[in-house]
């Protein structure tokens, strides 16, 4: 996988992001997730329609700033006082434009993914997450792969800690449609800017969101 294919806008990139493989390799080991689920999100200076449910639809702040750098660097957030959440930060630099990563199929680390999704619930000792849920939702993705912030907001994708892979073999079924939680512009259509692989057990459960008002 090149850094050319994250210049154009997050719409464009997010389809083929799915089956690829991203890992993260960290003081307590290495953790390798086939992509199965992504979404799309746009903001200041991206072509296209005004995106509500973005965290750069306005301005640029401290928050988001690694959203506006250099194509192929990541963009993480904490959501909710809960979690980490890893984007890709796509579109040249200085516009904003970002696929964030919902679910995907761990296939190299698991028990360490196992370790640190336990270890970020509290709950050294619970009974093992199934191995379908263990990177379900952007969350458990982003717990499972050790992301957090500040230590990987705006690092490069293409060197270390991280490493990407292409999908290997034919492309899988692609379905789309509304993000998570998410509906869009205020007044407007639920944009259809989620992607996943039809029928994978990884992907995450649909729940449908409220508008949000501009600016």
């Amino acid at each position: 996988m090149s850094r050319e294919l994250f210049l154009p806008s997050a719409l464009e990139v997010a389809p083929h992001l799915l089956g690829a493989t991203i890992a993260a390799e960290g003081d307590d080991g290495r953790v390798a997730i086939r992509i199965t689920e992504v979404e799309a999100y746009h903001g200041v200076g991206t072509p296209g329609p005004y995106d509500a449910g973005s965290h750069s639809r306005d301005r640029r702040t401290e928050r988001n700033a690694s959203m506006f750098g250099p194509p192929g660097h990541a963009y993480v957030y904490f959501s909710y006082g809960m979690h980490f959440a890893l984007n890709l930060v796509c579109s040249p630099e200085g516009t904003a434009s970002g696929v964030l990563l919902r679910a995907g199929e761990v296939i190299e680390g698991a028990e360490l993914a196992q370790a640190r999704r336990a270890s970020n619930r509290g709950e050294g000792s619970a009974t093992p997450i199934r191995p379908h849920l263990l990177a379900r939702g952007p969350g458990n993705l982003a717990a499972a792969l050790g992301i957090t912030r500040p230590e990987h907001d705006g690092r490069d994708l293409f060197a270390a800690p991280f490493r990407f892979e292409a999908a290997q073999g034919p492309a899988a079924e692609m379905s789309s449609g509304p993000r998570v939680g998410v509906s869009g512009e205020a007044g407007g259509p639920a944009f259809p800017w989620r992607f996943w692989i039809a029928g994978d057990p990884t992907v995450s459960a649909y729940r449908a969101g409220r508008n949000v008002p501009r600016g």
